[in-house]
């Protein structure tokens, strides 16, 4: 396989997967392989010579009302990426993240018996709801890259191919990440605290939970007016709309706000934010992780449309929705879901974060599941998947 260049199809749906597209597309540069990548993708992996046929964005959509208002999209960019690997056929197809689009992209590869081996990265969250799932990935995926150890434990009880690769911002993010180096990187006035309010990167996080972000802001920098609140914004167009639902509030909000746009190609402005802040609060997500690896004391919430969420809750298997909760399998952060999203509640979450014991207890249980992440074996994510194209 290594004798010539290799065709490596990518589709990524959002910034996180942007990041880890761009680090295994360099990867394999790192380690000679001659190779050329293909499919869907955002700005970090385009400026590392990614050939992408469809905006990221396309698929940044979230919950099944949200998903069957832009299904016919769905359908059609699907459809369009089959009919060209089918014409071209790739060596690989390798779905980062955005598991419901692209695991039903690697079923329909598979179902034109294509030459085509399929590789999962990032394992879609089975062993939290929807197990019967594990079935589908088991016909359709010759191997999941999971980024925790119990995701590949998992795996082996249905001899599913995985390998635990590790996440790569564990060994990305320092163990000792001082704060004050993160306000001046920002041009931060570091005699000031900050609070990192982060509804989300997609447009329809923001039209949901900006306004409760927001109007907990409201409420807090009234008994505590020394508070400055930081929103990250990844590109112009999420700026703008912020700044529209900002407008709704009063001035005395609007000068106690800072929209921070995002100013480079990796689009870490989020993780910039989070890491200059004394206090994180944030959409459950892939950036719970982040703000855990930061070990920043945080809270996190989610609201989702209500026939979603019904049905989330009644598939879900574990007690838990944030990571951090998840992988020390027990309450470390607070999390406030749907109902108990409210601004009254994220307020008074966030005011107990500005007690200093309360928030060193949480950032000290930050830093020990860190250092836990780093512990585990992984596995190299370019070996594993050329040894399944060699199987």
């Amino acid at each position: 396989m290594q004798n010539r260049k290799l065709k490596i199809g990518i589709v990524v749906g959002e910034v996180s997967g942007d990041t880890l597209g761009a680090k295994l597309i360099r990867s394999f540069r790192e380690q000679g392989i001659d190779a050329e990548f293909e499919g869907i993708g955002g700005p970090q992996m385009i400026a590392e010579g990614f050939k992408s046929y469809f905006p990221m964005d396309i698929l940044s959509v979230m919950g099944i009302v949200e998903v069957l208002k832009d299904i016919k999209k769905l359908f059609a960019v699907r459809d369009g990426l089959v009919e060209t690997w089918t014409k071209e056929p790739i060596d690989v197809f390798v779905g980062i993240d955005a598991p419901d689009f692209n695991l039903r992209l690697s079923k329909s590869l598979k179902q034109k018996n294509l030459p085509i081996k399929t590789v999962q990265y990032v394992s879609p969250s089975v062993w939290a709801w929807r197990q019967g799932r594990v079935h589908g990935i088991k016909a359709s995926i010759d191997l999941v890259l999971c980024l925790f150890p119990f995701e590949k434990a998992f795996y082996k009880k249905w001899d599913v191919p995985a390998a635990f690769v590790g996440h790569p911002l564990a060994s990305q993010l320092p163990l000792e990440n001082p704060i004050a180096a993160a306000q001046q990187e920002l041009g931060l006035d570091q005699r000031t605290k900050h609070i990192a309010l982060l509804p989300g990167s997609r447009r329809g996080e923001i039209e949901r939970l900006g306004p409760l972000v927001l109007s907990a802001a409201e409420s807090i920098s009234k008994k505590h007016p020394e508070y400055i609140f930081l929103i990250p914004a990844i590109n112009d167009a999420r700026k703008q709309q912020i700044e529209a639902l900002l407008q709704q509030y009063p001035e005395a909000l609007q000068t106690k706000v800072r929209i921070m746009e995002n100013t480079d190609t990796e689009s870490k402005i989020g993780r910039q934010v989070m890491n200059a802040s004394n206090i994180v609060a944030l959409a459950s997500g892939t950036a719970t992780l982040e703000a855990m690896l930061l070990h920043r004391p945080m809270v996190t919430f989610y609201k989702l449309n209500w026939l979603t969420y019904h049905v989330v809750k009644f598939l879900i298997k574990i007690p838990y929705y944030s990571l951090p909760n998840i992988i020390a399998g027990k309450k470390v952060i607070r999390e406030l879901i749907q109902h108990d999203a409210t601004p009254e509640n994220l307020a008074s979450e966030i005011e107990k974060l500005m007690n200093i014991e309360t928030a060193q207890i949480q950032s000290m249980q930050h830093l020990t599941m860190h250092k836990q992440l780093l512990a585990g074996n992984s596995e190299d994510p370019v070996q594993s998947i050329l040894n399944t194209l060699n199987q």
